[in-house]
């Protein structure tokens, strides 16, 4: 039989290793962390190809249809997830872009453009991701696919299988 100590130690640790654990900080915490957060060097990915998009659901309230080409993702070691996004309109025209997200400070950044069969790079800043009615593919790839529970999937292979199967396993869509 186990003792009450070693009992208590486990849960105490797997509590800590829980995706709940890992969004619990301080606000001093957070601000140290973008304080210290430096951005890798970016390069422009190939332009996607058909047959390496995966569409991905983003409201109901869209008559645009969203894909990600799993050739362009990307998991940097500083937390920021790099994709293409192409966003089809229902006449079928397309606008393509090469953007990231940062899961620990909810924001986003659109890197290129796609023009033609090539890019041209954007000048953005990093923004905020915020909820919207809409235009909410940002928060739809943050919140269901790239950082489910404020959690940065650990590969890209990671997040082409959450974009297969509809976003992670364990998220509950709310709309």
């Amino acid at each position: 039989m186990k003792s009450p100590y070693i009992l208590a130690v486990l849960l105490w640790a797997a509590s800590v290793a829980s995706p709940a654990a890992a969004q619990t900080q301080s606000d001093w915490e957070r601000a140290r962390g973008d304080r210290d957060w430096k951005e890798s060097e970016v390069g422009l990915p190939d332009p996607p190809t058909s047959g390496a998009l995966i569409e991905f659901f983003v409201s109901a309230g869209s008559n645009f249809r969203f894909f990600i080409d799993r050739a362009s993702i990307s998991v940097g070691t500083d937390g920021v997830v790099r994709y293409t996004l192409v966003a089809r309109s229902p006449s079928g025209a397309e606008n393509t872009s090469y953007e990231g997200i940062r899961c620990s400070s909810a924001s986003y950044k659109v890197y290129a453009v796609g023009q033609g069969a090539g890019w041209s790079r954007a000048r953005s800043d990093w923004k905020p991701i915020e909820a919207k009615s809409v235009q909410r593919w940002h928060q739809a790839l943050r919140d269901e696919y790239f950082c489910p529970f404020n959690v940065l999937v650990s590969s890209a292979a990671q997040a082409v299988e959450h974009l297969r199967r509809g976003g992670h396993p364990d998220f509950r869509r709310k709309n």
